[in-house]
């Protein structure tokens, strides 16, 4: 059986007086991005978007880090410093992580499973530009009255109800973006559900798109649960409510509790989809089916379920009761099983697999070495006893930036160098691609692992100023960081620009020998619009019939 492109899968010059004809035309100038409907514009908007936010976000880490560099006040006062750490924190989940999987998404899905586009196009559009005054307003609270917020991340009460008027900018920003997020998830489940080429079933699906649509119902489930949260600290600061006010009889604990009960399946939102891109790209490296595809799904299914019940492993300092600890205690090591099941498949894919390590592969087996890394030193703070001693210091900023980075941002950027060449028509250089994954690893490990250290040895996190004997740790995380930080400036100048120009050999329709997919079956670049008529798939419902 050949695989060939189903009918109107791209441009042809004999439509031309068609009626299909006005579906050709591929709108020009800035028309193109604000009035954009095409999933491919909305997802190329949506990693634009999240790589300027990561460059913000890592501008005020590298303040961070260089006011670290030594003992005493070098640069930023502590008021200022407790901002850029509080900043940093929410660009860089609701700027930077969650809008670049959100773009994947909306590049991808489509293609994988064989549809013509998002269900809902125009609110695809809406999401997208919801998250541009949203990212005004947060990254714009620096410059209010006071400055931006101080209460770390996490808006803890009662420090949120001291804040100036950036607190209540910021709370509407996350309600701005919060709204988006829903926005999106509905798209991505109505698409999934609804828009699959005949004899694509659910268990025929790639990866990627299971991940997406278990990470879907879990921002429907908890985006409004954080949109309670800042709404209740609205009212306490502006209405004369008392919901985490204890001189009115109010609880702050309540609102850890509550914001927890968002923040854990958070984290998943962030990294179910990274565990989709590295379920894609370990096969084709590897030249071997996804080992245990069913379980896979299964887990990637229990992860998000059982992340609705470990919320309060991040507060056993707070005088839980010990039944409470012993519950979130082993809960939280329950978790552990779904996740050594995902990494024990992508081990046995590689097993005897006839692998090769282009970039795409060298970050995804970056991503497993180093997400695993940072699953053992999240169990070790999964024991209350050990918790108590290590709550809020260095070792837990190292263990999330373990799972965050390591884990989300390199199984983006494996991602990206798994696609681009479908997105842009053009090849990457590997030899510069390469660059950039042995340059960020090494920076990674040099900025975060001696966290752990300062950690154990006490050093509390968002402190501006610490004692001399955790100087020389100190002092090569903020080298590392800087190193760090120049690497996704690289790959931006050096491999993202020449991409985006068209600089590079001209990309084959298939530039991956093991790669399965629908996606693999178009011309690259992915014509404007694509599957007008549904493709006809063979019984593994990666190849299209002619």
């Amino acid at each position: 059986m050949s695989a060939v492109l189903p009918p109107h899968a791209g441009h042809h010059p004999d439509h031309a007086h068609d009626h299909h004809d006005d579906h050709h035309h591929t709108p020009t100038g800035w028309r193109r991005w604000v009035f954009a409907t095409n999933h491919k514009d909305i997802g190329t908007l949506y990693l634009l978007f999240s790589f300027t936010m990561l460059m913000v976000g890592g501008v005020l880490a590298l303040m961070i880090r260089a006011e670290l560099f030594q003992p005493g006040l070098q640069l930023v006062n502590p008021e200022l410093f407790n901002q850029l750490t509080t900043m940093h924190g929410l660009i860089m989940v609701f700027g930077a992580i969650m809008p670049a999987f959100v773009g994947f998404a909306n590049w991808m899905i489509p293609l994988q499973i064989g549809a013509s586009d998002m269900a809902f196009a125009r609110m695809n559009n809406f999401s997208f530009w919801l998250l541009i005054p949203a990212a005004i307003m947060l990254v714009g609270s620096f410059f209010m009255p006071g400055g931006a917020p101080a209460a770390g991340w996490t808006l803890y009460a009662p420090l949120t109800l001291q804040m100036g008027p950036s607190m209540d900018s910021s709370i509407f920003a996350m309600h701005i973006m919060g709204a988006s997020s829903i926005m999106g998830a509905i798209n991505i489940i109505v698409t999934i559900l609804n828009m699959r080429a005949p004899g694509m079933t659910l268990m025929k699906m790639p990866m990627f798109c299971w991940t997406w649509l278990i990470t879907a119902y879990l921002l429907i489930a908890v985006m409004p649960v954080l949109a309670g949260a800042i709404t209740m600290t609205l009212t306490d600061r502006h209405f004369g409510t008392s919901f985490f006010n204890p001189a009115g009889g109010g609880d702050p604990v309540m609102y850890q509790h509550i914001f927890w009960f968002f923040g854990h399946p958070e984290v998943y939102i962030m990294i179910l989809p990274a565990f989709g891109i590295v379920s894609q790209v370990v096969p084709a490296f590897a030249r071997k089916r996804l080992f245990g595809y069913a379980s896979m799904v299964y887990a990637t299914s229990a992860i998000a379920i059982l992340s609705f019940i470990v919320w309060a492993h991040h507060m056993f300092t707070t005088g839980m009761p010990v039944t409470g600890q012993l519950f979130f205690m082993y809960a939280t090591m329950l978790i552990a099983v779904p996740t050594a099941v995902k990494i024990f498949n992508w081990i046995a894919t590689m097993w005897r697999g006839s692998m090769t390590f282009e970039t795409p592969m060298l970050f995804a087996v970056g991503f497993i070495f180093v997400f695993t890394i940072g699953g053992f030193t999240g169990i070790i703070p999964a024991v209350a006893p050990i918790d108590t001693q290590i709550q809020d210091t260095y070792y837990i900023v190292a263990h999330f930036h373990y799972v965050l980075v390591a884990g989300s941002l390199f199984a983006l950027f494996s991602g990206y160098y798994y696609w681009a060449p479908k997105w842009t028509g053009v090849m990457y250089s590997e030899t510069r691609g390469r660059i950039h994954f042995w340059w960020s690893i090494i920076s990674f490990n040099i900025t975060f692992f001696p966290m752990h250290f300062l950690g154990l040895a006490g050093m509390p996190r968002r402190y501006a100023d610490y004692p001399m004997q955790f100087a020389d740790f100190n002092m090569i995380a903020s080298i590392g960081a800087f190193f760090f930080g120049f690497a996704q400036v690289y790959f931006f100048l050096f491999v993202v620009l020449p991409a985006m120009r068209g600089q590079g050999e001209k990309a084959p329709q298939k530039p991956w020998e093991g790669a399965e997919g629908l996606e693999w079956e178009v011309p690259s670049p992915a014509p404007f619009h694509t599957y007008e008529t549904p493709p006809k798939l063979d019984a593994t419902a990666t190849r299209v019939i002619g």
